[in-house]
């Protein structure tokens, strides 16, 4: 009997022809041992090598395997119908030619082995069951109804195991366009047996210490600790309306650290998150009748399953949910003080889930208890709880945002208080919620009794911290989000935080060169010290403007951005010109002599490719040209092509052309004569970008750029007008200079074409554009 593990290791398959047929020889052995030692070593082979084995490198033996392992199916040992199963299922994913062309007996032997009596065998069923779906569903689709039958039986199959196999098949399955037709008569079936999935078992109690109240004097284990990542920097302008999406699925937030691998109870709260979102309101009546049940439960662990439903549909079912809100809100701001921890934390996260129906409310009635509530949960004796309570209120921020500004106090103190109290893994989720905190109130936490409270145990922690420690970076993103926000109160604390970040950069660039030079004898840097360190920066010179241009002058910050800007690494590059383009706001006379050095870095990278670098890069080309005015002249062409080619792109993102639109504007307002001759090729996505965007600065230099490029090249926009005409009614109060360059064009285009062509051009316009335009401008 070969040895278990002989599993060859990859490419050497090549090397050893006559293995696959021996070891599929050895299958028909009279021997149970043998024939079972033969396919433990072909499962590790299907699994490691399920590309090659279909591949011509070895004349495609799948063609011979396949039939074979389909013959073991109906094996009188259950191990060895469990390892058949397994073979085959490592190449569906694949779409195997081998398996395709044996996918209809494939399907018919999993439908026999479907009440297997052993479990592993009955998982693996499940589990090609849950595959086909995504890759064969159009061979599934006649036998959905009896398939979705299996899969409620199996979802409750009393092996956890299987039934996390089968519970996967609805989280794909909502994926699928049939969804709502195959599905909507088997909710009654399923709702409640994913509700019932959703309560924790006895064993995750035990792993979560879900009896253990009191823990925030136990230090945190370093792999509690997942690694963070920084999102970088990216310049995007102020819209009408648009909320950031605060709620994760409910998969990520319910987090049950201790046992962060997928279990039932999380499949199942995720399976309910998804129909939600695909059911909607219709979900409801089969939900309804169970909650009530479940959330007023005198037993702890289905009250927490409870909660936890009401928190995994929040997002798919808000609208049908919002007549029992004013209901279901208080009951659970009161199982925030439950007596057990793990009702404590869900409750928690569900409330987090409703943040933005609370804060649509009148403050008094559900922001100011839940808040005060919250804070309260922050400062719990566990752990966990802390954890969910800090997170929830980070939510809660960027749902309330300046709604926070009267308890601004009472926020801080608890916070600060925080400080004291937590462990090193919430410590990282309390600098995010201090950030989120500055980020929503703004320029309102400058009062020198906030700054008092906040700044000494940031800067605390901030003389704490080594520079190669990693903990640097969600501080540093915090500090950079209340820089923002403090503005000239972050005066006194700037100089060594500024110093901090510039030997960052410079430490890392040095790591960097030296591994460049002699990779065999350094490390690579970990590049993200010096990203963290780059949107930090940002963030001083945004918060302080003009008092920056001392710490710069004093620095070498603007040899270290030419060598940043041109770095391998796409964050890198992305945080610098977030960098350039503010440090040219705040201190333009340290930028001007770099300019000739710096433009044809970012011509290059006007590459839509690299979205977020492409972004930055263009808005800092924009801000460039406002402060460079008509000397912006010998660089044009550098940019001007790239940018309309990226205006002209279909499925470029929102964000990207509102940017390339402004500085396109700003391009032509200093340099129109260079501009204009080429406003045909860009008005129009120029007009349809544009119109979505609140009055701002910005908009304002690009809309005044437009026009005066109109006055250089009036055939350019004349195919087009309707869109300049809605563009311009797209403004609220444009600034009286504006208006008139507004006026006279419109005015300009009616009388060139005479009253009867002006009739005719604007009855094409809808209606809202026509009054808008009549009452502004009299047209």
């Amino acid at each position: 009997m070969p040895p278990r593990s002989s599993a060859p290791p990859l490419g050497e398959l090549q090397m050893w022809p006559e293995l696959l047929p021996q070891l599929c020889n050895l299958l028909n052995s009279e021997d149970y041992n043998t024939c079972e030692g033969a396919f433990g070593a072909l499962q590790k082979i299907c699994e490691d090598s399920s590309e090659l084995l279909d591949s011509d490198a070895l004349n495609r033996p799948l063609n011979i395997m396949i039939p074979k392992f389909l013959q073991f199916f109906k094996h009188c040992s259950p191990k060895i119908r469990s390892h058949a199963i397994a073979c085959v299922n490592q190449f569906i994913m694949d779409r195997a030619q081998a398996l395709m062309d044996n996918i209809d007996t494939f399907i018919e032997h999993l439908f026999a082995l479907a009440v297997d009596d052993d479990p592993e065998v009955r998982k693996n069923v499940c589990r090609a069951l849950v595959m086909l779906l995504e890759v064969r569903i159009d061979r599934l689709i006649p036998h959905m109804h009896s398939i979705i039958q299996y899969m409620l039986q199996r979802t409750q199959d009393h092996d956890e195991n299987v039934a996390l196999e089968a519970c996967e098949f609805w989280l794909t399955l909502a994926e699928q366009p049939i969804c709502k037709e195959v599905l909507a008569s088997h909710l009654v079936q399923l709702i409640p047996i994913l509700v019932n999935g959703m309560k924790y078992s006895e064993i995750d109690i035990i792993l979560l210490k879900g009896d253990v109240e009191e823990d925030e004097a136990v230090p945190d284990s370093e792999q509690d600790i997942k690694p963070r990542f920084h999102k970088s920097r990216t310049v995007t302008l102020p819209h009408e309306a648009e909320r950031p999406d605060a709620s994760e699925d409910a998969e990520d937030d319910d987090d049950d650290d201790a046992l962060s691998d997928w279990n039932l109870r999380k499949c199942s709260a995720a399976a309910l998150d998804v129909l939600a979102n695909v059911f909607r309101e219709e979900l409801l009546p089969h939900l309804l009748p169970l909650l009530k049940g479940l959330l007023f439960h005198p037993e702890w662990v289905v009250k927490e399953s409870g909660i936890l439903v009401l928190g995994a549909i929040a997002e798919g079912c808000m609208q049908g949910m919002v007549p029992y809100l004013p209901e279901l809100i208080p009951h659970l701001i009161q199982c925030l003080s439950d007596k057990k921890a793990l009702v404590r934390s869900i409750a928690c996260w569900t409330l987090s889930r409703y943040a933005h129906w609370v804060v649509s409310q009148p403050p008094d009635m559900h922001l100011k208890p839940l808040m005060t509530e919250l804070l309260q949960r922050i400062l719990d004796g566990n752990k966990r709880v802390q954890e969910a309570a800090c997170s929830a209120f980070a939510t809660l921020e960027e749902e309330a945002c300046t709604e926070l500004v009267p308890y601004l106090s009472y926020i801080l103190d608890t916070l600060v208080f925080a400080f004291g109290k937590y462990q090193h893994k919430n410590l990282l989720i309390l600098y995010d919620a201090i950030g989120t905190l500055a980020d929503s109130v703004g320029h309102h936490l400058n009062q020198p009794e906030y700054i008092q409270k906040l700044m000494p145990p940031l800067i605390q922690k901030w003389n704490e911290l080594k520079d190669e420690d990693k903990d640097l970076f969600p501080l540093l993103e915090c500090l950079s989000s209340v820089a923002t926000a403090l503005q000239s109160g972050f005066l006194p604390y700037c100089e060594p935080v500024y110093q901090r970040c510039v030997t960052l950069v410079q430490k890392t660039l040095a790591q960097a060169m030296m591994y460049t030079q002699h990779p065999e004898q350094y490390e690579a840097p970990d590049k993200d010290f010096m990203i963290v360190a780059l949107d930090l920066l940002s963030g001083l010179a945004e918060g302080l403007g003009g008092h920056v241009e001392q710490l710069v002058a004093r620095s070498n910050i603007m040899t270290l951005l030419f060598q940043c800007m041109q770095d391998s690494m796409p964050e890198v590059r992305q945080s610098s010109f977030a960098l350039l383009g503010d440090l040219t706001k705040a201190c333009f006379i340290h930028v001007k002599p770099c300019i000739a050095e710096f433009m044809p870095i970012l011509g290059t990278n006007l590459n839509p490719e690299f979205i977020s670098v492409c972004n930055n890069a263009t808005w800092a080309i924009g801000e460039i040209c406002m402060q460079m005015g008509a000397e912006m002249q010998p660089y044009v062409q550098m940019v001007l092509n790239n940018l309309v080619e990226i205006i002209n792109r279909p499925n470029t993102p929102k964000t990207l052309l509102e940017n390339t639109a402004i500085t396109i504007g700003r391009l032509g307002y200093v340099c129109p004569q260079e501009v204009a001759p080429m406003l045909q090729q860009f008005i129009r996505p120029w007009c349809t970008s544009l119109r979505n965007i609140r009055d701002n600065e910005e908009k304002d230099s690009a809309f005044r750029g437009i026009c005066v490029m109109i006055g250089v090249n009036p055939g350019g926009v004349v195919q087009d007008f309707i869109f300049f005409c809605d563009a311009v009614a797209s403004w609220v109060s444009p600034k009286d200079d504006l208006r008139d360059m507004f006026y006279k064009i419109l005015h300009g285009f009616k009388d060139q074409v005479g009253e009867d062509n002006w009739q005719q051009f604007s009855e094409q316009f809808p209606p809202l554009l026509k009054e808008r335009l009549a009452a502004f401008y009299g047209v």
